[in-house]
């Protein structure tokens, strides 16, 4: 396969590394057990990519940008963001599909970016040039970070669903919560009875994933729940790199409450229900 019929195939090339992987015969027993673990965990590792640049970039700048540098440190890592993504899609680590996701994200995590710092739920302290109000241009990349994530891990995992619910009343339940983080402000936050909605509407709902040959299964709420959890583990790692404070860090980095991985679940589904726009959720092959 030449590189544009690669292009064209939406392939990348992780596909031939890939296929190196799963092509190997380890002998039966433990030994095939533990070679499936390694899979899943090299391919949720290449699903990360994206994220883990980022979060390296801002550790890395947290601790060795200069102080008197004639560039501040956000506008910095705006253009490093963005020269990944650049990079990614001419080396082929990305299908231009994960990238529409990526600036479907950029475009709505900025959207509530410059609503959020304008009520004070979270501050940037540093300088920027680049900047949209009190919003560093960088800031839509942690969530197309996120985006990125979940269209990589959908394609390379083979994510297949049983029970999937009705697409408009997904996409709806979605238009509510995006719509929640702004009205809570002014009206009362109605969280919980989103959430009872997710319930009700994934409950029987089952995501196939295929590690290595034999897909493999979960409930949809809890691998949500999951995910969520990592990407509250990854916020404390990027507030104590001081890429932005909400106000009980302003005096002092402490670690993110708890109260926060209900944020990153509902935020969690938005980007479920936008990446399965592209992904389309397809039944377990029979």
């Amino acid at each position: 396969m030449t590189a544009e019929q690669g292009r064209r195939s939406g392939q990348t090339r992780f596909t031939a590394v890939r296929a190196r992987l799963e092509a190997f015969e380890p002998s039966a027993g433990p030994t095939s057990w533990f070679y499936e673990f390694f899979l899943f965990g090299f391919k949720q590792a290449w699903a990360c990519l994206f994220g883990g640049l980022m979060l390296a970039l801002l550790m890395a700048t947290h601790l060795f940008y200069p102080d008197d540098a004639a560039l501040h440190r956000y506008d910095f890592l705006t253009l490093a963001a963005l020269a990944i993504q650049i990079a990614m899609l001419v080396f082929r680590l990305e299908t231009w599909d994960e990238a529409k996701v990526i600036l479907a994200f950029h475009v709505v995590g900025t959207v509530m970016e410059i609503f959020k710092t304008a009520v004070g739920s979270w501050v940037y302290p540093e300088e920027a040039f680049l900047r949209i109000g009190g919003v560093p241009l960088f800031s839509g990349f942690m969530y197309a970070a996120v985006g990125s994530y979940i269209a990589r891990v959908w394609r390379i995992f083979d994510f297949r669903y049983t029970h999937y619910p009705s697409k408009w009343l997904s996409w709806l339940t979605a238009i509510a919560i995006y719509l929640n983080f702004f009205a809570h402000h002014y009206l009362p936050d109605v969280r919980y009875f989103l959430f009872g909605a997710i319930t009700l509407l994934f409950w029987r709902t089952r995501v196939y994933f295929t590690p290595w040959r034999t897909p493999r299964w979960m409930p949809l709420l809890i691998g949500w729940l999951l995910v969520a959890l990592f990407i509250w583990f990854a916020e404390n790692i990027a507030t104590f790199a001081n890429a932005w404070a909400y106000p009980d860090q302003e005096e002092g980095w402490q670690m993110v409450s708890l109260a926060k991985l209900g944020s990153w679940y509902l935020l969690m589904y938005i980007s479920f229900v936008l990446v399965a726009v592209v992904a389309r959720p397809q039944e377990p092959d029979s």
